[in-house]
């Protein structure tokens, strides 16, 4: 079996064989910190490049890019009777299933539980600077992980982002016990093992969605809003060529002025706000040929969304009041006391009775019990049908 001090030693583990050892060293410990690295701000579909991990003894890093199967460390994300402890779990937990279909049991999320603690700034920075008058170097949060090799600052930032987790933890965990809401914070702890890449809907990516999501694309002419899909089609293209994120093609401003402008040529089209002349150079005529087939299109209309009820809106409302109150005497931000998805999910529901709301609440047993009767009397009394 490896030992830790040849993984501390080791650079990053890039053969099978390492991370067969590693599996073995991290199976005899009883939590372990996890972090990832992805090269979303470089690529136009992003992917994990770094997994980070530490352990009392231990900072390892594995790299993804080099080992063609990362499946035996499934067995130790899926294990209940190992503790997992991420920051800011849920954007690391969809990258690790969409990309290697991995299941979490039993995490520990230092950024929840300190939400649920009622601490105002939650990055990781900020905390370890509280709790143990830690600075981390943050200027590598952007670099480009996809890089090889990484270079050692990188390597160093990417051991510290877990080296802290399992102390900050404990100091965490402590106070969460001491204060009675260690079962409140377990509970949305769960509720991340069990979020889903899956949920998220490639429909939502597609140029027609995105163009839709352009701040001011709802306020363009129907002409105009054909030319602007158009334009987002020609982008999407032009960055799965390049494997470029689609910002560092063309901005959304700069798209949605093209449309309002429809230039027609060169020249125009380098007077329109947002354009450097390397656009105009590399995707010119590209962009020349969208507005044109824009402007031949049929018009388009931003979708109709159905207006909720009057009913639906009261109860909403209602529900939001009493959790801003509610989070405010414990001293919390309002999605420690009921997260959002429920909270529309209750409004939508509008639960009668007790047996209603704990189906409506299975997941957040916790919240069922302190809060139950409250959001009863809210929905039966004021806000019922």
């Amino acid at each position: 079996m490896i030992d830790s001090h040849t993984l501390l030693t080791s650079t990053i583990l890039t053969r099978p064989e390492e991370l067969d050892q590693l599996v073995e060293y991290l199976s005899t410990q009883p939590l372990f910190g996890v972090d990832t690295e992805s090269n979303s701000l470089f690529a136009y579909r992003e992917q994990v490049c770094l997994v980070q991990f530490s352990t009392p003894e231990a900072d390892i890093l594995v790299d993804p890019l080099a080992l063609a199967d990362l499946s035996p460390l499934s067995r130790l994300f899926a294990n209940p009777a190992q503790e997992k402890v991420f920051h800011a779990a849920e954007y690391d937990l969809l990258c690790l299933k969409r990309d290697f279909g991995f299941e979490f049991a039993n995490l520990f999320d230092t950024m929840v539980a300190a939400s649920v603690l009622g601490r105002e700034a939650l990055g990781l920075a900020t905390l370890l600077q509280q709790e143990f008058g830690v600075t981390l170097d943050k200027q590598n949060q952007r670099a480009d992980w996809g890089l090889r090799p990484l270079p050692p600052r990188q390597l160093d930032y990417a051991r510290l982002d877990t080296h802290y987790l399992l102390p900050l933890r404990q100091r965490l965990r402590d106070e969460l016990e001491q204060r009675g809401l260690l079962p409140l914070a377990q509970e949305d702890f769960q509720r991340l093992c069990a979020i889903e890449w899956g949920s998220h809907n490639p429909e939502d990516d597609n140029p027609a969605a995105v163009c839709w999501r352009i701040h001011g694309s709802t306020l363009l002419e129907p002409q105009q809003a054909a030319v602007l899909l158009e334009l987002c089609r020609y982008r999407e293209r032009a960055a799965h060529m390049v494997n470029r994120p689609l910002f560092k093609i063309i901005g959304d401003s700069t798209l949605l002025s093209i449309a309002q402008e429809c230039p027609r040529s060169h020249e125009a089209l380098r007077q329109v706000a947002g354009m450097t002349p390397f656009q105009v150079k590399r995707h010119g005529s590209g962009l020349l040929e969208a507005v044109q087939r824009g402007r031949r299109a049929e018009p388009i209309y931003p979708p109709r969304s159905t207006r909720p009820s009057d009913a639906y809106l009261r109860r909403l409302e209602a529900l939001k009041t009493w959790r801003k109150e509610a989070a405010a005497q414990m001293g919390v931000k309002s999605d420690v006391v009921l997260p959002r998805n429920l909270l529309y999910a209750l409004a939508e529901k509008n639960p009668q009775d007790r047996d209603c709301l704990a189906e409506a609440l299975q997941d957040v047993p916790w919240r069922l019990e302190h809060f139950g009767s409250q959001i009863l009397k809210i929905l039966k009394v004021k806000h019922g049908n």
